[in-house]
């Protein structure tokens, strides 16, 4: 028969083996939930399988039309300018009056121009006269060397004196000619910069003309379309407004510059037969064919950065993580990158959720596409 402390010492035995036991399940818990805890989660991403393939791609560009040849006009002196005869959008003819300033000034120079001359021509008679007759009297001995040697540096002084007066008249005509302002060539008013009544100096723009013998579509281009571009390429500008209105164009010019802020070049295009519809200064757009190239195309938001150099994700199908891979950019077109190295046929790409992985991560594909 057992003893009253035999049963006490059981029931604490049973007591402290069931506490161990769910010390431990708890132990067991937490560890289970750390362990879940610290697990990397499964990303979910979208992706591309790329594969090289010949692009031929169309670029369309915008621009402007502008003359051949444009010329700045102006007056060669100052002064009030009292009449203007045309204004932005005419016409003109060759040799055309255009302007006129007040010629009064220069009138009153010639006036004093002539007078000199005339003054000058009658010393020059007088001087000749004087040494025609101490060349007889020299001859005769009836005077001495010494006045015929001044009558004859009086007459040289007096026809230096009248070329002299003529050089003056004639520009004295030039300057009144330069109160007028006249076509040098055909073409189209396209702009004006003053009006009658106004104070002008000499070289300010009075009117810009556009001279007849062709227009050009100028455009600004990225040196990765130049690059791109065929040797000779065949260009067709049409009408922003009216794309139905088109012409032929060829590439005349290219600076060799790029501009300072936008790091494009000027190209300028000649248009070949401009329909009427195409005047000066309208928009248009102007498209070309590139030269087609083997490559590889991704979405423009796959790419990412690698220690400051381009590069993307790319998925193991092994064992579905990803690592990233650095590339080189061949050229950007709206929407897309052209890699020039770095991926091959095959490659699985991340194309959305770039932005939250790391290397060695796993991710679920939901979209993989050819």
């Amino acid at each position: 028969m057992a003893t009253p402390s035999a049963h006490v010492t059981g029931r604490l035995g049973s007591s402290w083996f069931f506490a161990m036991l769910a010390a431990g399940a708890v132990m067991l818990a937490g560890c289970r939930e750390a362990t879940e805890t610290a697990a990397p989660p499964v990303r979910p991403v979208r992706t591309v399988t790329v594969e090289k393939s010949e692009r031929a791609e169309r670029v369309a560009l915008t621009g402007h039309i502008q003359a051949e040849n444009e010329a700045t006009l102006a007056f060669r002196i100052g002064g009030r300018m009292i009449e203007r005869f045309v204004g932005a959008g005419d016409v003109i003819a060759l040799d055309q009056l255009l302007a006129r300033l007040d010629p009064e000034d220069e009138l009153n120079r010639l006036r004093s121009a002539r007078a000199s001359l005339v003054a000058a021509e009658a010393r020059l008679k007088e001087a000749r006269n004087n040494f025609t007759r101490q060349e007889s009297l020299l001859a005769r001995g009836h005077t001495t060397r010494v006045l015929f040697d001044n009558a004859k540096q009086a007459r040289q002084s007096a026809e230096a004196a009248v070329d002299d007066a003529k050089a003056q008249v004639k520009l004295a005509e030039d300057r009144v000619s330069f109160t007028e302002l006249r076509a040098d060539a055909p073409g189209t008013i396209v702009a004006r910069g003053a009006e009658a009544g106004e104070v002008v100096q000499a070289g300010q723009m009075i009117f810009r003309v556009a001279r007849q013998g062709g227009w050009d579509a100028v455009f600004d281009v990225p040196a990765q379309i130049l690059r791109s571009a065929p040797h000779e390429p065949r260009i067709t500008i049409a009408l922003t407004d009216d794309p139905s209105v088109t012409a032929e164009g060829r590439v005349r010019q290219v600076d060799p510059q790029a501009d300072p802020v936008t790091r494009t070049f000027r190209v300028r295009v000649t248009i070949v037969d401009p329909p009427p519809a195409m005047r000066l200064g309208a928009t248009v757009v102007g498209r070309l064919d590139l030269d087609p190239t083997t490559g590889i195309s991704i979405p423009a938001t796959a790419l990412t950065q690698f220690e400051r150099r381009p590069g993307v994700w790319v998925v193991d199908p092994a064992t579905s993580t990803v690592s990233m891979r650095e590339i080189e950019v061949a050229r950007f077109d709206p929407g897309t990158v052209v890699v020039g190295t770095g991926l091959e046929t095959g490659d699985i790409v991340v194309t959305a959720g770039v932005q939250a992985l790391h290397p060695g991560q796993k991710v679920r594909l939901l979209e993989a596409a050819r």
